[in-house]
């Protein structure tokens, strides 16, 4: 079975971060958005991935290659975005008749993974969600089948929302699908949307198992990215070093700190991620993810996402700043 992974968007609900960042690699919980999801599908089982790349794609490739050297990975590049549907399609000479599991790449899910891969049915992970207008919605009839699925529907049939985790034993049916889509030029919200292959296949026969997710954590933007970061941070229970301590400074877990951190004079926490080689003095940091090799002089933030390589001097409470960025607040 080979896992692909579609990371080719923009990541346009994330800027300015993602000008110089591919969202999947934006730090979460001490890791990446991506390492999560990968470090889930190979406890699962998986050692062969296809990634499709597109804007900083050589970025991804170089994080996954140098992280994970002793998995089989391939990158396919997407020059033009026109929806997962097309992005899919793009892995069809690399995955041929293989069974595959699609994940998305800046959706982390929880569930038995495990379970999942060896189902001898094709499976699409689901969830209740209050409004799902806003999500690719499942239908399922009373023997627990799924009967139709569609994209962003303005009048739901269903509150029952797919998470982005798909598993499909017909692969070469799926291709076909998004074939006749591209050709037929069958778009939902102006994209080749993969929801629309996966109701041909219903439509032509394929069977589809519905599995519920523990958590659905959606990290394409900033509110729910602090979110999720907090949730995580948790989980892991991850704090500080004990065995170094900052000099006058309070940490309050969860946090997360990266390695050659230089805090001084300072309260961190809880729910911080701060990237390596970041240096903080005289501030008050909570509920915020601050990126790597950056510098922080007196600031107060909160519910902030600051990027790699940023200065901040002065006092602010709320900020949305991306690497390379100088901001003197004072």
């Amino acid at each position: 079975m080979k896992a692909i992974i579609p990371v080719a968007g923009a990541g346009t609900k994330l800027r300015p971060h993602t000008y110089t960042q591919p969202k999947a690699l934006i730090p979460l919980a001490g890791r990446t958005i991506l390492s999560i999801i990968m470090d889930q599908l190979v406890e699962g089982g998986i050692k062969e991935f296809v990634f499709v790349v597109g804007y900083l794609g050589e970025k991804i490739q170089h994080y996954v290659e140098s992280k994970y050297p002793d998995l089989t990975c391939h990158f396919v590049q997407q020059n033009s975005r026109e929806g997962t549907g097309h992005a899919i399609l793009l892995t069809r000479d690399i995955v041929q008749n293989d069974e595959m599991l699609i994940v998305l790449g800046d959706t982390i899910t929880e569930c038995n993974i495990k379970e999942v891969i060896e189902s001898p049915y094709s499976m699409l992970g689901l969830k209740k969600v209050d409004d799902p207008r806003n999500f690719g919605v499942a239908e399922i009839d009373d023997n627990g089948n799924i009967t139709r699925v569609v994209e962003k529907p303005q009048i739901p049939k269903s509150n029952l929302a797919l998470v982005g985790l798909y598993k499909i034993k017909e692969s070469q049916q799926l291709y076909q699908c998004l074939q006749d889509n591209i050709n037929n030029k069958i778009k939902s919200h102006d994209e080749f949307q993969l929801t629309d292959a996966l109701e041909c296949m219903i439509q032509h026969g394929v069977r589809f198992s519905p599995f519920k997710v523990s958590n659905w954590f959606d990290c394409g933007r900033k509110d729910t990215l602090l979110e999720t970061n907090a949730i995580l941070l948790k989980k892991y229970k991850l704090a500080s070093n004990p065995v170094l301590p900052y000099e006058n400074t309070i940490i309050i877990p969860p946090v997360s700190i990266g390695e050659g951190c230089n805090i001084k004079n300072s309260i961190i926490g809880p729910n911080v991620a701060i990237g390596d080689n970041t240096v903080v003095n005289y501030s008050i940091v909570k509920d915020s993810i601050i990126g790597s090799f950056s510098n922080l002089y007196e600031v107060v933030l909160k519910s902030s996402l600051i990027g790699s390589d940023a200065n901040i001097r002065g006092l602010s409470q709320s900020l949305n700043i991306g690497d390379n960025t100088e901001i003197d607040l004072g």
